[in-house]
């Protein structure tokens, strides 16, 4: 399947209503409004394609990006491409549910992700948080150093209130995704959280929202979902 059929395809399958949520979360023209499910089974006759891929994110259409995403080859793509996602990533669908999530299937996330977090822009930090609760949702926990998520647990507690919105909000997930997900700090991330508190998220035209990662955390431990890992983290 070539380029302009899979846009052909894309377009075909818009809503207006799904379209309209998708611009009041900040995505902008060009945007056809495709249901992430209806995506599916063009995925599954394209599998992975990384030129395809390319050829999709450049168009600065969101659901094409979103596409891209699903198709991209996370191993076949370097830092200097992950840095040119997120250059693209012009709102936080993009740069968390996309370019995060490529990047967690890669070998080279974490120290990629670790230089976002480090950067001081606020989706790239977003995506790099982002990144860590896709990796700690899936992967297992071995595979992670205690140390170091000990110490960026640290750093959530004492910045998440001073950092900006989005970052904010992947922080918070953050630290609900080490207290569920990743056993060896559960009791840590329950006390940080606890530290935390509840956190403000202010949204351009919209009320600010409240998280509460205690609650959060509290909440699924009550269903039993400590040790939870998701089998896959893309569609």
């Amino acid at each position: 399947m070539d380029f302009e059929t899979v846009m052909q395809e894309l377009e075909a399958l818009g809503k207006e209503r799904t379209k309209k949520i998708y611009l009041s979360n900040g995505a902008h023209e060009p945007v056809f409004g495709v249901a992430t499910g209806a995506m599916k089974p063009i995925a599954k006759k394209i599998k992975i394609n990384q030129p395809l891929a390319e050829e999709l994110y450049a168009t600065g259409n969101y659901d094409a990006m979103y596409f891209a995403g699903i198709i991209a080859d996370p191993n076949g793509m370097t830092e200097s491409d992950y840095n040119r996602w997120i250059e693209g990533a012009y709102f936080y669908m993009l740069s968390d549910y996309v370019v995060a999530v490529t990047l967690s299937e890669s070998k080279i996330a974490q120290e990629v992700a670790d230089r976002w977090i480090a950067s001081g822009d606020e989706l790239r930090m977003s995506a790099g948080w982002s990144c860590y609760c896709w990796l700690l949702g899936n992967r297992k926990d071995h595979e992670f150093s205690e140390s170091k998520i000990s110490k960026m647990l640290e750093i959530v507690k004492d910045t998440i209130h001073d950092s900006p919105e989005r970052t904010k909000s992947s922080m918070n997930n953050f630290l609900y995704t080490v207290g569920i997900s990743y056993v060896p700090l559960h009791e840590k991330a329950l006390e940080k959280a606890k530290d935390v508190g509840s956190v403000e998220i202010k949204r351009e035209n919209k009320k600010p929202s409240l998280l509460n990662p205690f609650e959060s955390i509290q909440k699924d431990l009550d269903k039993g979902r400590l040790g939870f890992k998701r089998k896959y983290v893309r569609c």
